[in-house]
């Protein structure tokens, strides 16, 4: 089986970092292929980004599947940018990883928490999850205020905001899962998952699993 994720922004260290996560979750028949455009924003924070960022990722999108076959496409970024306008150039599967966060979390419990970045990325996941019909529930989208490329550049501290914040959500938002809102969060998902007792959801893991599973329902 071979899946290809693209991560939209520019970042090549958040697109390895989001590799090796994959690699780890994946079967080891499957193969990771991660790319991301070389001129798109650095970060994908809010919806002007995204719309700078669509064009370099539709076009790295049709260069890779015309020079491959893949059994699944992965877009590694939260908000799903270009999510719906690629599922319809392809019937190959494509997967947001906040797609497959959100339906992941659905089979824990009732109602999810977002913990994402920045306070503009929430209206852009709220609009996702309202297209998607499942707003219900969603108990609410909240911001850590870290910025993205401030995942990598100061993991510690970043974490660190991340648990209060879920700490808060805990606390206050009945809900029965959360989600990391941030492809960048990848490599903290199991640090978090010890710190709570409900399941800590990142979404490029459950991308993975979700493809392979996709896959094997079409073959």
């Amino acid at each position: 089986m071979k899946i290809l994720i693209i991560n939209p922004n520019s970042t090549s260290s958040m697109t390895e970092l989001v590799a090796r996560e994959a690699r780890s979750s994946a079967s080891v028949d499957t193969e990771i292929i991660a790319v991301n455009p070389i001129d798109s924003p650095p970060a994908i924070q809010g919806p002007k980004d995204g719309d700078a960022a669509l064009p370099y990722l539709i076009e790295l999108f049709d260069e890779k599947l015309s020079e491959d076959d893949f059994d699944a496409v992965i877009i590694a970024c939260f908000d799903d940018t270009g999510l719906w306008q690629l599922k319809k150039r392809t019937h190959t599967p494509v997967i947001g990883i906040g797609e497959a966060g959100f339906h992941a979390a659905m089979l824990f419990g009732e109602r999810f928490t977002v913990v994402t970045t920045l306070p503009i990325s929430v209206p852009v996941i709220e609009k996702n999850i309202f297209q998607q019909g499942i707003s219900s529930r969603c108990a609410t989208v909240r911001a850590s205020n870290i910025p993205v490329l401030e995942l990598e550049a100061d993991p510690k501290a970043s974490m660190k905001r991340i648990a209060e914040e879920i700490e808060e959500a805990v606390e206050n938002d009945q809900c029965d899962a959360i989600i990391l809102g941030c492809a960048g969060m990848a490599d903290i998902a199991k640090k978090l998952q010890s710190k709570f007792n409900l399941p800590i959801i990142d979404g490029v893991k459950t991308a993975v699993i979700m493809s392979e599973m996709l896959a094997n329902i079409r073959s």
